[in-house]
């Protein structure tokens, strides 16, 4: 039930995100890495940054590097940091070990939103949104089948339940564009 309301509220809340003041945060640090990490950094294939520059960077920016892919060009290591309500970066200069991060946090309506879609989530909340869309499924279902038995004695059943079919089919044929 928790989940159905949370559901209902962030689909409101998706539909008059334009409406919705936020003001985003923005955190910028920067910092310039340690010579023999740089060297390190710069020897490492264009994977993962080597171990000891990964930890520092995780150490001094406060961050989790974990499942990050990095991007590699001559000049630069850039990770992006998006996130559920927020987004983030760090780019580390290959030439003079100058790290750029940035955070931005788009406060709780927008994290809200994104667990609504599923952005930036990770897969344990995939999942729990895909079980839970399959459980309202079988739920709806079986209120359908419930609308079934007890239509004998109810004779407005029907009309209800075909409103609820030819209005949306209206608005989307009829006054969508």
């Amino acid at each position: 039930m928790v989940g159905m309301i949370l559901f209902a509220i962030t689909g409101i809340t998706l539909n008059h995100a334009g409406a919705i003041e936020s003001e985003p945060v923005t955190v910028t640090r920067e910092a310039a890495m340690p010579a023999p990490l740089l060297a390190d950094l710069r020897a490492a294939p264009s994977g993962l940054p080597a171990p000891a520059p990964r930890r520092w960077l995780e150490g001094e920016l406060d961050i989790s590097l974990a499942g990050r892919t990095p991007e590699w060009n001559d000049a630069e290591l850039y990770i992006a940091l998006p996130r559920a309500g927020g987004d983030g970066w760090v780019s580390v200069d290959l030439a003079s070990g100058a790290v750029l991060y940035e955070d931005t946090g788009r406060g709780p309506i927008a994290y809200l939103n994104d667990l609504h879609k599923g952005r930036d989530t990770g897969p344990a909340w995939s999942w729990f949104i895909d079980l839970f869309a399959g459980a309202c499924i079988i739920f709806c279902v079986t209120g359908f089948l419930l609308l079934q038995l007890h239509a004998r004695k109810r004779p407005s059943t029907w009309p209800i339940v075909g409103a609820g079919v030819l209005i949306p089919l209206f608005l989307i044929i009829f006054l969508m564009h």
